[in-house]
């Protein structure tokens, strides 16, 4: 079984910086992907980035030129860089880890951190 543990997140002004951690423990396969979600009160749970393992990175538009996703193999932890922040990206950030097992994709989730943009 794999556990998931994010950290990083706080209160942080308009146009600060944060650094958001998934640390994943447990068996990890080759092929993975590593996704951030995010969702605001009274919203859906929207895509961030994505990363994984070749390694083939992706944005959403929302966040393109001030998020960067990053991996570090050796501690099965994928971080996401958020600069430039803004009210707007006030949400509980969840971690999503995709593993391909041979014949399938299994999914697991992190239980959240929260991100405050406020002044």
């Amino acid at each position: 079984q794999v556990q998931l543990v994010e950290s990083g997140g706080g209160l942080v002004q308009p146009g600060g910086s944060l650094r958001l951690s998934c640390a994943a423990s447990g068996s990890i396969p080759h092929i993975w992907s590593v996704a951030w979600y995010r969702q605001a009160p009274g919203t859906l749970r929207e895509w961030v980035a994505t990363i994984s393992n070749d390694p083939y990175r992706s944005y959403s538009d929302a966040v393109k030129g001030r998020f960067t996703i990053s991996k570090d193999d050796a501690k099965n932890t994928v971080f996401l860089q958020m600069s430039s922040l803004k009210f707007d990206d006030t949400a509980v950030y969840y971690c999503n880890r995709r593993h391909w097992t041979g014949d399938k994709w299994t999914d697991f989730w992190g239980p959240g951190t929260q991100v405050t943009v406020s002044s």
